[in-house]
C-alpha cells in the first residue's frame, strides 16, 4: 500500500485529535515529571546530576530513535509503528511507577522513550499526509503545538495535586487512560499509509547518532563531579567529535543515509532546526530551574509551585494556535520574531535583575516566556515539512523532532552542569543559576536571529531547489506547494 486516498474533513479532524492525544501524553510526562523532581530527590536520595539523568536518559533515546522511527514508519506502515509506540509507551509508563530506586527509574524511562520515539514523528507524518492543503496543515500544526502548551498547564497542576496528595510514583499513572484510549481510537480510525519510495535502514549511521548524543549528554553531565579534564570527559568530547564526524563522512555516500544531509542546503529546514533546538533547551532549562527554585528555594508545595507557572503554561496554550494562524496566512516570519523577543526578554529578566526574587518580575517572566513559547513551535514544525517531497515526510518530520528532542537533552544537561557547578562552588541558588539564566537568554536571541535570517525570498528558494534535488517530481507533488 503506498498512500491512502484522502480522507474527509471529519475523518481528518479526529485523525488530528488522535494524532495530538499522543503528543498530549508525551508532553505530559516530562511537564508532571519536572514538578515531582525535588520529591523524588528526597525519595530516592538523587544528586543534582541524578535527576537530570531522569529526564535525559528519555530524551537521549528519545532523540537519538527518532529518525530510524520515522524511516522505518515510512516504509513498514505509519500506523503499525505507531500502534507499537502507544503500547510500549504505556508499558514504560507502568514499569517507572514501580521502580525500586533510581537506577531502575532511568531504565524504565528509557523504555518510555523507544515507545516514544515511535509516536511524535511518525504522529507529525500521519499530519503531513493527511492536511494537504498547506494554508490547512498549517491550522493543524497550530492545534498541535496547543496540546503542548494544554500539557504544560495540566502537567505542573496534575503533577503537584498527585505528589502532594498521593507520592511521586502516581505521576506515571497518568498515560495509562490517555494510552489505551489513544490505541484504541488508532485501531479504529487511522488508515495504514506508507511511503512511495520508504527508505532502507542505516545501522552505521543510527550507531553515529547514538555515539554522539550519548557522549555528548553524558560528558556535560557528569563533568562538574569528575572534572572538565579528566580522562573520562575528554574520552566523551573524543567520541562526540569522532561521531560527528563519521556522520559527515559517511551519510553522504549512502544512497539512503538516516540524515539525508542534502535537507540542510534548505535555509528554512536548516533554521528550523537551529531554532527547535534553541527554543527547546529554553524551555528544558527554564522549568528545570523554577522547579528547583519554587520548591528548594521558596520552599513552595509541588501543588503551589505548579499554580506558579499557570501563566506561562497559559500563554503556551492561548498563543499556539494564533501562531498556527500567522504561519498559515503570512507565513513564520512573524511568529519567529515575536517568540525570540519574548524568551530572550524573559531570559534577561532573571539573568540581569534577578526576577525570582521579586513576584512581580517573577510572572513577568513567565508570561514573557509561555508567549514566545506558544509562539515558536507552529513556524518549526511547518517549515521543517514545508516544500519537502511528501514521500520523505515521515524522515523530515523526525528530524525536526529529533531536534527538539536535543534541545530538552542538551537543555538539562548544560543548565544542570552550570548549576551543578555553582553550588558545588558554594553559591547560594540564585549567583549559581545566574549564567543559566544567560544561556536562556542566548537560546532566545538565536531564535530571533536565525528566524529573521531563514524566513525570507532567499530561504525560500534554497528549499525548492533542495526538493528538486530530493525528488524531481516534488516539483508537482511537494509536502507544499
Amino acid at each position: 500500500m503506498i498512500e491512502p486516498s484522502q480522507p474527509g474533513r471529519r475523518q481528518r479532524v479526529i485523525v488530528l485529535a488522535i494524532c495530538c492525544m499522543s503528543l498530549l501524553i508525551v508532553s505530559l510526562d516530562n511537564t508532571v515529571l519536572n514538578v515531582a523532581l525535588p520529591s523524588m530527590r528526597r525519595d530516592l536520595d538523587a544528586s543534582v546530576a541524578g535527576l537530570q539523568w531522569t529526564i535525559d536518559a528519555y530524551t537521549l533515546v528519545l532523540a537519538s530513535l527518532l529518525m530510524l522511527a520515522g524511516s522505518t514508519a515510512d516504509r513498514i506502515g505509519r500506523r503499525k509503528v505507531f500502534v507499537a509506540g502507544l503500547v510500549l509507551f504505556t508499558v514504560g509508563s507502568v514499569l517507572c511507577s514501580l521502580a525500586p530506586g533510581l537506577g531502575w527509574l532511568v531504565v524504565f524511562r528509557m523504555v518510555q522513550a523507544v515507545g516514544g520515539a515511535m509516536l511524535n514523528p511518525v504522529a507529525m507524518s500521519i499530519i503531513t499526509n493527511t492536511f494537504t492543503d498547506p494554508a490547512e496543515r498549517a491550522r493543524a500544526i497550530g492545534v498541535w503545538g496547543a496540546v503542548a502548551g494544554i500539557a504544560m498547564a495540566a502537567g505542573p497542576l496534575i503533577g503537584g495535586l498527585l505528589v502532594d496528595s498521593v507520592g511521586w510514583r502516581s505521576i506515571f499513572w497518568v498515560n495509562l487512560p490517555f494510552g489505551l484510549v489513544a490505541l484504541a481510537l488508532t485501531l479504529r480510525h487511522i488508515p495504514e499509509s506508507r511511503a512511495a519510495r520508504p527508505r532502507r535502514s542505516d545501522p552505521v549511521g543510527q550507531l553515529l547518532v547514538i555515539a554522539l548524543l550519548g557522549s555528548l549528554t553524558y560528558g556535560i553531565i557528569e563533568a562538574p563531579a569528575a572534572g572538565w579534564r579528566s580522562p573520562l570527559i575528554a574520552g566523551c568530547a573524543v567520541v562526540a567529535v569522532a561521531s560527528f564526524a563519521g556522520l559527515l563522512i559517511y551519510e553522504p555516500r549512502r544512497e539512503e543515509p538516516l540524515i539525508d544531509l542534502r535537507f540542510f542546503r534548505s535555509a528554512p529546514f536548516s533554521g528550523a532546526t537551529v531554532i527547535a533546538i534553541s527554543a527547546f533547551a529554553a524551555m528544558a532549562g527554564f522549568l528545570f530551574l523554577n522547579t528547583l527554585y519554587l520548591q528548594d528555594v521558596k520552599g513552595l508545595s509541588a501543588l503551589h509551585a505548579g499554580l506558579y507557572m499557570l501563566p506561562m503554561a497559559a500563554l503556551t496554550f492561548l498563543f499556539a494556535p494564533v501562531s498556527g494562524r500567522l504561519v498559515g496566512t503570512r507565513g513564520p516570519r512573524l511568529p519567529l520574531l515575536i517568540a525570540g523577543v519574548a524568551m530572550a526578554a524573559s531570559g534577561l529578566l532573571f539573568a540581569v535583575f534577578a526576577a525570582e526574587i521579586s513576584t512581580p518580575l517573577l510572572f513577568t517572566g513567565y508570561v514573557l516566556f509561555g508567549l514566545g513559547f506558544g509562539m515558536v513551535n507552529a513556524p518549526v514544525t511547518n517549515t521543517a515539512v514545508s516544500g519537502m517531497p511528501r514521500a520523505q515526510a515521515g524522515v523530515a518530520a523526525a528530524i525536526a523532532s529529533t531536534s527538539r528532542q536535543t534541545g530538552s537533552m542538551l537543555g538539562i544537561a548544560i543548565v544542570g552542569a552550570v548549576l551543578a557547578a555553582g553550588l558545588a562552588g558554594g553559591s547560594d541558588f540564585e549567583t549559581a543559576a545566574r549564567p543559566a539564566w544567560w544561556i536562556i537568554a542566548f537560546c532566545g536571541a538565536l531564535v530571533l536571529v536565525v528566524g529573521v535570517a531563514t524566513s525570507g525570498a532567499w530561504a525560500r528558494e534554497t528549499a525548492a531547489r533542495t526538493a528538486r534535488t530530493l525528488d524531481p517530481a516534488s516539483a508537482r507533488t511537494p509536502a507544499d506547494a
